[in-house]
This record gives structure tokens, sequence and C-alpha cells, in this order.
């Protein structure tokens, strides 16, 4: 048998090599986390519901910047009750004619650059969808309040 020899430092560097391609390896397929959880209603905001409004819902049809089709729901919110709300969260859930889910999406009506709500006062809101499914059943989404934060 020929006498073979290998140099320390190219031991080394192979060693190195196969734990960096171990490390890439399961960086990319090892465990991934949980996506983390959107914020939910808290006993609070869920017992304040009753006082926000949805009014003058409607939904249209333009045309987006890039040729595509844009879908707005437009529509008013109103805070009858007693506290200042500094942001709401709908999610809108949009169905196919067999009324299975196809797409779903967590909007803000109230916050942001609007700015907050306060006792009495009534906002409009604009909810824009450009990537909706073809499967879409083209029907008003069910929109239901997912969070709610006072000020």
């Amino acid at each position: 048998m020929p006498d073979v020899k290998i140099s320390p430092v190219t031991l080394v560097m192979g060693l190195a090599g196969v734990l960096i391609l171990g490390a890439l390896g399961w960086l990319t397929f090892g465990e991934k986390p949980a996506p983390a959880r959107p914020p939910q209603l808290t006993p609070e905001a869920r017992a304040y519901l009753g006082n926000l409004k949805l009014s003058e819902v409607h939904m249209q049809e333009a045309e987006s910047f890039a040729q595509g089709r844009l879908v707005e729901i437009l529509g008013n919110v109103t805070n009858t009750g007693p506290r200042g709300v500094k942001l709401v969260e709908v999610t809108c859930v949009f169905h196919d004619y067999a009324r299975r889910e196809v797409a779903r999406e967590r909007v803000f009506v109230v916050g942001g650059s609007s700015g907050g709500l306060a006792p009495g006062q009534t906002k409009r809101f604009r909810l824009p969808f450009d990537t909706l499914p073809e499967s879409w059943n083209q029907v008003m989404p069910s929109l239901v309040i997912a969070q709610i934060q006072f000020q």
C-alpha cells in the first residue's frame, strides 16, 4: 500500500468544511420556530366589541397601477362607547363558490396614519386588496374585528 500523508492544514480545512456544510444543512432543513400568532382580542376588547359599528360597507373594483385588479372595501367605523380607541384591526375572509376559505388578510380600519377614534366619532376606512385569488367568489368577505387597542 502506498503511504498517504495528509497535512494538518488540509485535515483542519476538511473538518471545517464538513462542519460548515452540516450547520448550513441544519439551518436550512432543521426545525423552524412556529410563526408568531397575531395579537388576539383581550377580554376587555371582547367586551367592547358592541361599541364599534361598521356601516355603509361596500366593495368596488378599480384598476391598479400595475394594470391588475384592485378590490377595495370602503365603509365607516363608529365608536359608540365611552373609551377612545387607538387601533382596530379586522380580519377579512374571502371564500370561493363552495364557501371554502381562499384568502385571509388582517388590516387596520383605525390606527396608523389615520389616528385613533374618540368616543362618538366616526371615520371612513378604505381596505385595498390586489392579490386576491381567481377562485374568489366576488362576494363581500366576512369582516371580523380581530384586535382593539385603547388609548
